[in-house]
């Protein structure tokens, strides 16, 4: 019998010891991730030409960040371009870390040249694939790259492990200086040039004149790759196709999807989609392809870059000494029919880590109408003789960020005068939005230039109805939310009418996002919990919409306890 008390102790010490290694294993994989950006110019050899691009540490796309959930990241980012420079972790949720997020004058005030800021935030509650970007002006078309968040040990993929990861980040090239395109644009009143091309991982592909850029990924037949894709170009939503094979998307913006088999995938400026592919093809060469689609009418005179960028995969056992090159066929350019299938038919894991149901009882709702319009001008930034300039706004209001101090900072020492918390819940003006005739109106197309926010409590529910609208054009608009992932209840084309729209309301399993891409001509209705204090920004990420005034942002006040409040500014937050 003492022998059998003295075995059971030594088990029982045994055991808790082994805990205790176990949990302290666990504890310290969470580690701090460190690295260094320098931002600067340099030349590249893109399409037969030397081009100064701004670059992080002197790449296209820069470097990537690996992180696991859990872990805390620490970015030095130096400043040693001509330009001033912001970087935003677009996706993160930045619990706790608002100052992080990095929109200029949103939540700071930019790097200036020859400076350096620091940027730390841990990443929670999060995995999959996102991505960070410069959020001033046009400087995000190259300066970009991904941020992979790796599930927490012992936790793993819900989907069968893959043989090797890729990253595809899709991009645009322009044969000029990227700000150049920008100011011009904005001297003259209209919009900005057309970029020369599309990229894959910074490389045009053999397509184009002039270009030997091709980027390739080599797998083994029979074998499964994860390809996870980030669309960073500033100006197109994207087709993404492989010849002959077909992909299973399993998760969206980092979060996980149930599986959708499809041949074609469409992803706007900012979207990431990680896909699934099975190498069981015949062992040749097969076309990666990416180009445009365009939401505009074909009658739109808008102009767009009509070209396809490409990326080979290669199968490491070709027998052939001239393998067959096997290109897909995209989806025409203004295929809207194929995109909305893409789109409407995700659906979220409800089994997957991080997964919460829906918010059912709403605290706030709103209708936000989307699109372009005039605002009365003067002065330099006229350039209509008639005293009127292009704008976007949403709800007529056209939003212009401030320069003196960033609204975070001035929501946190309650500075007056910087902005204001009267953004409306609805259009001041109800009228046909989706009907084109409307842009004749005067009392429909003119909007104004304000700082306006909408003020909610913490932890309160949001929904939010985006409706596009048809003045000056009809176009899908991609509406990003930083600060959280919203579930994209329905979506759909014409004018949202509650009375039959909400029965089309998935609230089982509906996919979950960080940026929407809204119908042309359609609407979308998205729900979060506002569980996150800070000023958190709601943009068009179309970059020649954002500079317009096409966003406004969100104030979520502090909630109970501490944890659970806005923390103080780091000290060396750069000043404007």
């Amino acid at each position: 019998m003492a022998n059998l008390t003295i075995f059971l102790q030594l088990s029982s010490y045994w055991t808790l010891l082994l805990v205790l290694l176990l949990s302290s294993y666990h504890l310290t994989f969470a580690k701090q991730v460190e690295h260094t950006f320098l931002v600067q110019n340099v030349i590249i050899r893109r399409l037969c030409r030397e081009q100064v691009i701004t670059t992080v540490n002197g790449s296209l796309p820069g470097p990537t960040i690996r992180v696991r959930e859990g872990d805390t990241l620490l970015v030095h980012v130096l400043n040693d371009s001509p330009y001033n420079v912001s970087i935003h972790w677009h996706g993160i949720f930045q619990i706790q870390s608002c100052w992080a997020d990095g929109p200029e004058y949103v939540t700071q005030c930019p790097i200036r040249s020859g400076h350096r800021y620091t940027y730390k935030f841990k990443i929670e509650k999060q995995e999959g694939t996102l991505w960070w970007h410069a959020h001033v002006s046009y400087l995000r078309s190259t300066v970009y790259g991904s941020l992979i968040i790796l599930p927490r040990y012992p936790h793993s993929y819900p989907f069968p492990k893959p043989f090797k990861e890729f990253q595809i980040i899709l991009g645009e090239w322009w044969n000029a200086n990227v700000l150049d395109v920008a100011n011009e644009a904005l001297s003259s009143g209209g919009v900005p040039n057309i970029s020369d091309a599309f990229t894959i991982n910074g490389k045009p592909g053999d397509l184009y004149p002039c270009s030997r850029d091709t980027y390739k990924i080599n797998v083994h037949q029979g074998k499964t790759y994860l390809l996870r894709i980030i669309n960073a170009a500033l100006n197109n939503q994207l087709f993404f196709k492989i010849a002959d094979h077909k992909m299973t998307v399993v998760a969206i913006d980092a979060t996980y999807t149930n599986p959708y088999v499809t041949e074609v995938i469409v992803l706007a400026p900012g979207q990431t989609t990680d896909i699934l592919l099975n190498a069981n093809q015949n062992p040749t060469l097969y076309y990666m392809a990416a180009h445009p689609y365009i939401s505009a009418p074909k009658s739109s005179p808008i102009l767009f870059d009509n070209t396809t960028a490409t990326g080979i995969v290669a199968y490491h056992d070709i027998i052939r000494r001239k393998p067959i090159r096997k290109m897909p066929i995209l989806p025409h350019y203004y295929d809207t029919l194929t995109a909305h299938e893409f789109y409407s038919n995700l659906t979220g894991l409800v089994n997957g880590r991080f997964y919460s149901p829906v918010p059912i009882e709403v605290d706030e709702c709103m209708f936000v109408t989307i699109g372009l319009g005039l605002f009365m001008c003067s002065g330099n930034g006229c350039h209509n003789p008639k005293g009127v300039g292009l704008a976007a706004s949403m709800n007529n209001e056209s939003f212009s960020v401030p320069t003196k101090l960033s609204i975070l900072e001035a929501y946190f020492h309650n500075v007056k005068g910087i902005y204001t918390t009267d953004f409306p819940d609805r259009p001041t003006l109800e009228f046909d939005y989706t009907n084109p005739s409307n842009s004749t109106l005067q009392t429909v197309i003119m909007t104004r230039k304000s700082t306006k926010v909408k003020k909610v409590k913490f932890n309160s529910t949001i929904e939010v109805v985006l409706q596009n609208t048809a003045i000056l054009g009809i176009e899908n608009h991609p509406i990003h939310l930083h600060g959280f992932n919203f579930k994209v209840l329905a979506q759909g084309f014409g004018n949202f009418n509650p009375l039959k729209d909400m029965s089309k309301f998935n609230l089982v399993n509906p996919q979950e996002r960080n940026t929407i891409a809204v119908p042309s001509g359609g609407w979308a209705v998205i729900r979060f919990r506002a569980n996150n204090p800070g000023i958190w920004l709601m943009h068009c990420h179309l970059e020649a919409h954002l500079p317009m005034g096409l966003a406004t942002a969100f104030q979520v006040e502090n909630g109970p306890t501490l944890s659970t409040s806005l923390p103080p500014p780091p000290p060396d937050l750069p000043n404007c």
